[in-house]
């Protein structure tokens, strides 16, 4: 699913949950400030029903600031759609395209921009890596876009890449591969893709934004909770002193 499908979709969502937040929390806000004075009434009422799209701009806003930042400096995916993306610390990045059971291992530096092709320094179909250092173990599914039959079956393979070298050993079995990979101080322990992917795709960056999403938004609920009950206790001053008066 393309992200601009999902962008729509969420688009829509979003619209409606806070159509439908307006309505709840302008109600709620003109019965409670029942005889509080028309214009300051008003506008609490105003305030309470934009709240939540003003909510929702924020969210928009951030997800384009955190997409622009993760896609053109951090190289990672921008948290939505169909493709993920993360780099790894020895140069070498991820790529998921539509699932993530399999994917790529591969040198950004050498391959063409916005593409990826099976070389001697790129692996496709990765069901299962490992990051040690400067090289990379894993499993392959066999080649990319391959379509198994009969004839020509799935033939998977284990591989140990060397992204010093920018070339990659491939092993029949998972034995010889640990018996190549202990000489160069390598204990294989192989994980999904998309286990490796969640522990280097996610950084500071995404917790900074997680912040920002979360105590403005916050901040300004609670202050506009706040002057609501600052006008519902003004309220109640002019009937106090009228009962006085009365007596």
């Amino acid at each position: 699913m393309g992200i601009g499908f999902v962008l729509l979709i969420w688009a829509i969502v979003g619209a409606l949950l806070a159509a439908a937040t307006a309505v709840v929390l302008g109600t709620t806000t003109f019965l409670a400030t029942r005889r509080v004075h028309r214009g300051r009434r008003m506008a609490a009422i105003f305030a309470a029903s934009v709240f939540p799209f003003l909510g929702l701009g924020w969210a928009a806003t951030l997800f384009i600031f955190q997409a622009t930042v993760n896609e053109t400096i951090l190289h990672r995916d921008p948290g939505l759609g169909d493709t993920w993306r993360c780099p790894l610390p020895n140069g070498y990045s991820l790529l998921m395209i539509d699932d993530t059971d399999n994917g790529w291992v591969y040198n950004p530096a050498t391959q063409v921009p916005f593409g990826v092709g099976e070389q001697e320094d790129a692996v496709g179909g990765v069901a299962v890596v490992q990051v040690a250092g400067r090289y990379i173990l894993g499993r392959s599914e066999g080649k990319a876009f391959h379509v198994p039959t009969e004839a020509a079956p799935r033939a998977d393979f284990y591989f140990l890449l060397d992204t010093q070298a920018g070339k990659y050993s491939s092993f029949p079995t998972y034995d010889s591969l640990v018996t190549t990979a202990q000489p160069l101080g390598i204990q294989p322990k192989l994980e999904p893709i998309q286990a490796v992917y969640s522990h280097y795709r996610f950084t500071w960056f995404d917790i900074f934004v997680a912040i920002l999403f979360v105590v403005p938004p916050l901040l300004a609920a609670i202050l506009l909770l706040l002057w609501i009950r600052r006008l519902r206790r003004a309220r109640a001053v002019p009937s106090v002193a009228q009962n006085v008066g009365f007596t």
